[in-house]
């Protein structure tokens, strides 16, 4: 069974950075696609970043520029490092994978997506 522990969240003020991090267990990280996502408070789950196997990435167009999504798979972690944060980038983040998708289809699934980890506050305020 595929275990997700997301941490690196924090309170950062506008224009800083974070990088979050998402440990893997219980499978090997290489055979699934992985995404990251938000939910904000009083709003919907989204899809932010996501990256295939093979390294394709995808990006929300709120995110593209500002967020890199990575993995590292000799470390069983994927990373999202998050620059030029705004305040509307506040939420809730969630690591989460799945066997087969396109990018673009991950970023799409923010409530279909196998396994799920419990998600890392992500605070941008003065």
């Amino acid at each position: 069974q595929l275990q997700l522990v997301e941490s690196g969240g924090g309170l950062v003020q506008p224009g800083g950075s974070l990088r979050l991090s998402c440990v893997v267990s219980g499978a090997t990280l290489a055979d699934y696609v992985f995404g990251w996502f938000r939910q904000a408070p009083g709003k919907v789950r989204e899809g932010v970043a996501c990256i295939t196997k093979t390294g394709i990435t995808g990006f929300a167009d709120s995110v593209r520029g500002r967020f890199t999504i990575t993995r590292d798979n000799a470390k069983n972690t994927v990373y999202l490092q998050m620059n030029g944060l705004l305040a509307s980038d506040t939420g809730v983040y969630f690591c989460a994978a799945e066997r087969y998708a396109s990018a673009g289809a991950c970023l799409q699934r923010a409530y279909g997506m196998d396994y799920w980890g419990k998600g890392t506050l992500v605070t941008v305020s003065s």
